[in-house]
């Protein structure tokens, strides 16, 4: 038997008048996930318990079939483990974002990615704060990937405050840098403003009409993350395929291996069939797969609507469709999951805790069905079906944990 996670970052929603009061997921012409919700089981489940924020973090580990409530503290220390970046018992590692920030007036995220910079053109940005930024002995920058970056911070302060930048897009947040609790950070983040004003690379993206990578901002920190693997719960061993360290990480800490898709973005221009083709070859050599694609996540963070329906029916139809194919090919017995792991509503730019849609389908299960209209939040809730949390989403797919 094979297994499958097929995620769609981002995707949920909530209705929206201009699609004539229908959601992006319902709108969008998604004909692959229709007939997996027709021909397997459509519901909701609960990705985000209780007292947890709503981040990718947390909603794709509950997708996993795993509990985060007490296990996660933030998404910095699993961007650390996908770059491979050692923790000490005394440190903790953040997220580091490039961003862009209005200065004038009140201060603003404008753009919690800095217009997707890319790779390079980060890597002088993140040299040039090596270098300049007033760092403490130990503390250190890590790059990752595009605006993604890791910052490592030995005995840092207990009870720090922690924003993510995407949850106050285009907000003051003036009451954030001046709050007693985040002062630590925020002086970082006042010391980058002066590094990044006439930055070479800034000046350049500016000439070209993109969004500066002004500002950094340090949130999801943590500490390394330590849970049973796949092997040890279901004697399954297997991997992930993402452009996104977040991701990686998470993989690695259930036992999963990441592999690496040169032409993987996370946005609409990711290279999705070199992901198809990665994922299909490690299904060959393994139990289990999880692909995910960040595009209707990012989308959404935009505000950016018809970016996410192009993103929702690329996921279905240059992943979804060509993994459904290849399996066919391939004669394996297999069970999968397609969801979302939590929303971003378009009109918000963030995440909430909604329970989210996803579709169970087993290729052994030829019962006759009443079958819903096709994937999307509603549809799921009509069914009834409610999975309250991550475990009893890995029970229902992977069956009884190992004694």
């Amino acid at each position: 038997m094979k297994y499958l996670i097929l995620i769609g970052d981002g995707m949920g929603d909530r209705p929206i008048e201009s699609l004539g009061a229908l959601t992006p997921l319902a709108y969008a012409k998604t004909p692959n996930m229709d007939i997996l919700a027709q021909s397997g089981k459509l519901g909701l489940v609960q990705t985000i318990p209780e007292g947890l924020s709503p981040g990718s973090d947390v909603a794709i580990m509950s997708l996993m079939g795993f509990n985060p409530k007490g296990v996660l503290t933030g998404r910095g220390p699993l961007e650390a483990l996908a770059l491979k970046v050692p923790l000490a018992q005394n440190e903790t590692a953040f997220r580091l974002n490039l961003v862009t920030m209005e200065l004038e007036g009140h201060t603003i995220i404008r753009n919690h990615a800095a217009g997707d910079i890319g790779s390079a053109e980060a890597k002088g940005i993140l040299e040039t704060l090596k270098e300049k930024l007033p760092l403490e002995p130990g503390q250190a920058i890590y790059q990752g990937f595009s605006y993604r970056n890791v910052f490592v911070w030995p005995k840092a302060p207990e009870n720090l405050a922690s924003v993510p930048p995407h949850d106050t897009l285009d907000k003051p947040i003036d009451h954030i840098l001046n709050d007693p609790a985040y002062r630590p950070i925020a002086e970082l983040v006042w010391a980058s403003w002066n590094i990044l004003a006439d930055h070479p690379v800034n000046l350049s993206r500016l000439a070209r009409g993109l969004p500066p990578a002004n500002s950094i901002w340090l949130w999801g920190q943590g500490k390394t993350p330590t849970v049973k693997t796949y092997f040890e719960r279901w004697g399954l061993k297997g991997a992930t395929v993402s452009a996104v360290d977040i991701i990686r990480g998470l993989g690695l800490a259930t036992g999963l291996t990441p592999l690496h898709v040169p032409g993987a973005t996370g946005g609409l221009d990711t290279d999705y069939e070199g992901k198809v083709k990665t994922a299909l070859e490690a299904l060959d050599q393994n139990d289990l797969t999880l692909v995910h694609l960040e595009a209707p996540d990012e989308c959404s963070h935009q505000g950016n609507l018809k970016d996410k329906l192009q993103a929702i029916e690329n996921f279905d139809a240059r992943i979804v469709g060509p993994i459904i194919s290849g399996l066919k090919q391939a004669q394996y017995d297999y069970r999968l999951i397609v969801a979302c792991d939590h929303y971003t509503p378009i009109e918000l730019k963030t995440h909430t805790s909604d329970p989210v849609p996803f579709i169970l389908y087993d290729s052994r299960d030829l019962e006759p069905k009443a079958p819903p209209s096709g994937y999307s939040e509603l549809e799921a809730q009509k069914t009834g079906l409610f999975v309250p949390d991550g475990p009893a989403l890995g029970r229902l797919l992977f069956g009884p944990e190992k004694e």
